[in-house]
């Protein structure tokens, strides 16, 4: 049996992440942001120079890479020299680029439905329709559990989503009529001894997992293609299209910030006032 061995700098981050209570995800991130920056340097981190992390900065930018992910990967190596390695000098050579704002992509309320009334089985209906009629992302979509539905007083409960916040969305009678079918064809017997509360709404192929955004992804746009939806959208349309319809309706703004989970109020109408103008 092989044995992953573990540098003593790496141990020494990994610690420092989990004292500061660093989500999984966001140290994946940052452990593949140094690898990547160590093999550019052909060395260790802890021997880089001003000049090093300059280069490595224009490599990003002339290898083509995003700014989404050149900003990801450049707050990695912040931590490391800020946090785990105190070079406080080298931290401040790392900058990070303004994303130009963009107005992303929603659909109208005829292609929500068209999209819905597509939907290959009752299980894409129904994940469809929690992106769309609640509002959710799709990783909230797929971690749903039993005991994260409260039919009595028609919400749902989203736990530790992302900044690590909880809040409550609206569930309509016809999004909860669509999950009670659902439950009753879910297939049942490999999580016989879990109890109903914890079990997962949509579980995965892998044994104790809910199924993975890259299912629900797959299954989203095999359904916009059903709908000839032709427009760019993405999984994430539904959740910017929920926001917009709301917007349209009358809704106060902050009632859709609460909804989406936001703490700024300039969220909501960047992406859709421009729809309501």
């Amino acid at each position: 049996m092989s044995t992953v061995t573990v540098s003593p700098l790496r141990q020494r981050m990994i610690e420092d992440m989990n004292a500061r209570k660093l989500s999984a995800g966001t140290q994946r991130s940052h452990i593949g942001s140094c690898k990547r920056f160590a093999a550019f340097l052909k060395q260790s981190p802890d021997t880089a120079t001003a000049e090093d992390i300059r280069r490595f900065q224009l490599h990003l930018s002339e290898t083509g890479v995003s700014i989404c992910n050149r900003n990801r990967i450049m707050t990695g190596l912040r931590f490391l020299f800020r946090v785990t390695l105190r070079r406080l000098d080298l931290a401040a050579e790392i900058y990070h680029i303004r994303e130009p704002q963009k107005i992303p992509l929603v659909m109208s309320q005829d292609e929500t439905r068209r999209l819905l009334a597509v939907a290959s089985s009752l299980k894409v209906r129904v994940l469809l329709s929690l992106g769309y009629g609640c509002g959710l992302r799709a990783g909230e979509v797929v971690r749903l559990k039993v005991k994260h539905i409260d039919s009595a007083q028609k919400v749902i409960r989203v736990e530790q989503s992302k900044g690590r916040k909880d809040r409550n969305v609206m569930l309509s009678p016809d999004t909860l009529d669509l999950l009670r079918q659902w439950w009753k064809t879910r297939r049942r017997g490999f999580d016989s001894t879990t109890p109903v509360a914890e079990r997962w709404l949509f579980p995965g192929q892998r044994p104790g997992k809910p199924m993975t955004t890259r299912q629900l992804n797959r299954l989203f746009h095999e359904a916009a293609n059903a709908a000839g939806i032709r427009k760019g959208v993405t999984l994430h349309a539904l959740r910017h299209s929920f926001a917009t319809h709301l917007l349209e309706r009358g809704t106060d703004i902050r009632i859709i910030q609460a909804l989406l989970g936001h703490d700024k109020l300039d969220y909501v109408p960047r992406r859709t006032m421009s729809r309501c103008g």
